[in-house]
């Protein structure tokens, strides 16, 4: 175990290494910012502690100890290595470096967040990422994950920051093929005698979240012949006409505009989902940290092509 000592019990060893240096209390006095009377009271106090003579006092001259050369050269090769951690740190705060942590949604994260991230390794050979691909809600601190990506509402949790980043629209669509054999829904009622396709999470059918005719948000429980846990792959089975899906606006919005796709109960299941920049609060962030904060927010500060 690491022995930790006594900051007070230190805190003459910056005058006792000034006075060696400018040969004397008054010479050091000023490089400290401090009265003369004041470095003699710090070194003494220094001197009390260790129980030795570190300085031999004349009344004209002031000269190390053989105690006190010894304990000079322990200070100041102390004292340049804090300089040092100092400086390191200050260089660290300016350009991006060490391990930078990332959790993101699979299908937006990959597709957006990614390419970002990647140039920002590019350009800061310092800089070292993580990055993985959760559709669940990371625990920032207890994950040691230095940024995230949400979609979906924030919860209230204390001791996190967030970055809008506008929202992302979701779409039930099918092949027209599809459609016109099985009937285009004329309600969300209808949907119960459809194929839809299921998005699962953690083993579990995702409802369709909608809004009613009065305005009211309900959530559909949907069942089908497919579970699918990702997206892309919903996307897929709709298009090879196995049923109607809900994924996400952009992802499709080719295929809408091609015709391979159609939507069904259009603006009714158009809930949009916020996307966030979530990281733990602090007031000193990490220049890795502020880079990659930066870095997103210029690229999709303005046009956010998840809001196709």
């Amino acid at each position: 175990m690491t022995l930790i000592p006594s900051l007070d019990g230190y805190s003459g060893v910056r005058a006792f290494v000034a006075v060696a240096e400018h040969g004397g209390f008054a010479a050091a006095a000023p490089a400290l910012g401090l009265s003369p009377s004041a470095v003699g009271k710090a070194v003494q106090r220094l001197e009390g502690r260790l129980g030795v003579r570190l300085l031999a006092r004349t009344t004209r001259s002031v000269a190390l100890t053989e105690d006190g050369r010894l304990y000079h050269a322990r200070c100041v090769a102390a004292l340049a290595g804090l300089a040092q951690a100092e400086a390191e740190l200050k260089q660290g705060r300016g350009e991006p470096s060490g391990l930078l942590r990332v959790a993101l949604p699979p299908l937006l994260g990959r597709a957006f967040v990614m390419p970002v991230l990647l140039e920002l390794v590019a350009r800061w050979p310092a800089l070292r990422l993580e990055a993985t691909f959760e559709p669940r809600p990371v625990d920032l601190t207890a994950e040691g994950v230095d940024l995230a990506v949400r979609i979906g509402a924030l919860d209230d949790r204390a001791g996190l920051a967030a970055r809008p980043l506008g929202v992302q629209r979701r779409v039930v669509c099918a092949t027209p093929a599809y459609l016109d054999a099985r009937g285009r829904p004329a309600s969300v009622q209808d949907l119960a005698a459809h194929d839809c396709l299921v998005e699962t999470r953690n083993g579990r059918p995702t409802p369709w979240p909608y809004v009613d005719a009065g305005g009211v948000e309900r959530a559909l429980p949907v069942d089908g012949r497919m579970r699918i846990g990702d997206a892309q792959m919903l996307a897929e089975a709709a298009l090879v006409g196995a049923g109607i899906a809900m994924v996400p606006r952009w992802l499709v919005a080719q295929d809408l505009a091609a015709g391979r796709l159609e939507t069904v109960l259009d603006g009714v299941f158009d809930s949009p989902l916020p996307v966030s920049l979530v990281w733990p609060r602090t007031p000193w962030p990490s220049a890795r940290l502020r880079a990659a904060i930066n870095a997103l927010v210029e690229r999709y500060g303005a046009t956010r092509p998840w809001e196709a």
